[in-house]
């Protein structure tokens, strides 16, 4: 990873570390708007997090899918509530389509962009300023719609059902749906590292027959081999970020699925009963790790893909 790229992947460290505890991101997901405004607003001025794939003669910052991947990563970690998935998707259906009107607001953070794959699910739906289809052949931007928050298991990703009024066709879709594949497993895999590491610290601290339960032997190896999951899967998706294709969206998307829900599943086992307690954050990182597993295509879908091109 290079220098510019650590900096960043820092810098938005630093911001969760301080505007983004656990009590903030529950405020953030109970509030009107599903994220924290504040939060947004520092991270689209401080760290540019809305420009990053807008090219520097369009006002954004110039930078790669990469740039953008490593801020999602780091706000999976806390799973922090932003609209960044939805409004960098919206940017890159507009720049793949020559249509530059609507960004500056985007770049700027002041508008909120949302893609639609599924109507019926639609991240950042009920907020969203500039609403874009894509059906894997073509891109039309919803220039009227109207939005219907879901009741959805995991309160830190609010979904909506976006029904369209007027529409304007836009151009051919480049494959969006890969994109955001890639770019929620880069998501995925920072919330597995972040529950693997809170439930190794809980394992140093609970005690049970007068020792941690993290010495018993039993939970080492459990514990090796979760680690060995979670760095064998960023691996793949790093890979895949830096090599963007239909195959390695598929192949980021399957090992962080099954990353996550692999710790996830572990953790609140290893946590016991308070695992699922309103009160604990391990329930939150459970019902993401299966609310993201559904959106975009399960895990299932993406290895018959990938079984489809080897038999």
């Amino acid at each position: 990873m290079s220098e510019e790229r650590e900096l960043l992947r820092d810098t938005v460290a630093a911001l969760v570390d301080k505007h983004a505890s656990p009590e903030a991101v529950r405020a953030a997901m109970e509030s009107e708007r599903g994220y924290d405004e504040k939060l947004w607003q520092l991270l689209c001025e401080q760290v540019g997090a809305a420009a990053l794939v807008v090219p520097e003669e369009l006002g954004g910052a110039g930078g790669e899918l990469a740039d953008a991947a490593v801020v999602l990563e780091e706000l999976g970690k806390a799973l922090v509530p932003t609209p960044l998935l939805g409004t960098t998707l919206a940017e890159l259906a507009l720049l793949a389509t020559d249509q530059a009107e609507p960004l500056e607001s985007l770049v700027e953070g002041t508008s909120i962009g949302a893609v639609v794959f599924d109507p019926e699910y639609v991240i950042n739906g009920d907020i969203a300023d500039v609403v874009i289809a894509a059906d894997g052949e073509n891109l039309t931007r919803w220039t009227t719609f109207t939005a219907l928050p879901k009741t959805t298991m995991d309160l830190t990703r609010r979904l909506s059902a976006v029904t369209p009024g007027e529409t304007t066709p836009l151009g051919s879709d480049p494959g969006l749906a890969d994109t955001a594949a890639l770019l929620m497993a880069a998501e995925q895999i920072g919330a597995a590292s972040r529950c693997l590491d809170l439930t190794v610290a809980y394992t140093k601290d609970r005690v049970q027959f007068g020792r941690p339960i993290g010495s018993f032997q039993a939970l080492k190896h459990r514990m090796a081999d979760l680690y060995v999951k979670v760095a064998s899967a960023r691996a793949v998706v790093h890979d895949s970020i830096a090599d963007p294709s239909p195959t390695s969206a598929s192949l980021a998307r399957y090992f962080a699925s099954e990353a996550l829900s692999a710790v996830t599943a572990e953790a609140v086992q290893m946590h016991g009963g308070i695992a699922i307690t309103w009160e604990h954050d391990i329930q939150l990182y459970f019902k993401r790790a299966h609310g993201s597993a559904q959106l975009l295509g399960p895990p299932r879908e993406h290895l018959r893909r990938l079984e489809a091109e080897v038999f």
